[in-house]
Order: C-alpha cells, then sequence, then structure tokens
C-alpha cells in the first residue's frame, strides 16, 4: 500500500474569493479535510485507531491561481515522524502543476487521556 492519498475536487462558487480565485483559507480547510480523510482510511490498520491527531504547526505556499470549475488534485502523506511530531505533505496540482504546496506538523493524541502518544519511529512502515 502506497503512503500517498489521494481525491479530486472541483472548484464552485463557494470556494471562490472576491479575487474571483479559490480562497487562501479555503486550502488551508481541504488540507485539514484530506489529513482527516487519509487518517480515516487507515487507522484501522495502526495501533492507534481511536486517537486523534491535531495539528501543531502549518506552512503553505501559494504557486498559482485556480478558478471556477477547475478540477484540484490534492495528494497527501506522512512523511518520517521527528520525536512525537508528525510531519505531513500536502500538494494541490491544476492541469498537472503545483499550485499549492503545504508541509504541517500534528501530534497523536490519545482519545481517553488526552495526552501525546509518542509513536515508535517506524510505524508508517507497517502501513505501507
Amino acid at each position: 500500500m502506497s503512503l500517498i492519498f489521494e481525491k479530486q475536487i472541483q472548484v464552485t462558487e463557494q470556494h471562490i474569493d472576491g479575487n474571483n480565485h479559490v480562497n487562501n483559507v479555503q486550502y488551508v480547510h481541504w488540507v485539514e479535510e484530506i489529513a482527516a480523510a487519509h487518517w480515516d482510511f487507515v487507522k484501522h490498520k495502526t495501533e492507534y485507531p481511536k486517537d486523534i491527531w491535531m495539528l501543531l504547526d502549518h506552512h503553505i505556499q501559494y504557486k498559482k491561481q485556480v478558478y471556477l470549475n477547475d478540477i484540484i488534485t490534492v495528494k497527501t502523506y506522512p512523511k518520517a515522524p521527528e520525536g512525537i511530531r508528525q510531519p505531513r505533505k500536502v500538494e494541490f496540482y491544476c492541469n498537472d502543476q503545483l499550485v499549492v504546496d503545504s508541509t504541517t506538523l500534528w501530534v497523536l493524541v490519545d482519545a481517553e487521556t488526552q495526552k501525546i502518544k509518542r509513536l515508535e519511529s517506524d510505524w508508517l512502515e507497517k502501513l505501507k
């Protein structure tokens, strides 16, 4: 199994801002949305199916504008853990061109205790 998760989004009026392109805040929402969807897709294969991810840090770079009715392909994948932090990459493509690039840092929180969990350094290898 690949660690890459992807979905497509068609840009609608609700995604457009006053400049007639996708609102930058919309991309931030999509970053969180695809991370959650990816976790829902794989969590049953982990030792942590009931635990939740919390966002610590978010970097986003806007490279090109996207407009009404465009189709965006969103790709995400986790990178190697950094201690308790789990980096995640999210890339947005339109017409095979990278239009937005994002890197986020997450921590896994125990659903019962609300404490941060330290993941095994090789936990992603078990998902492949």
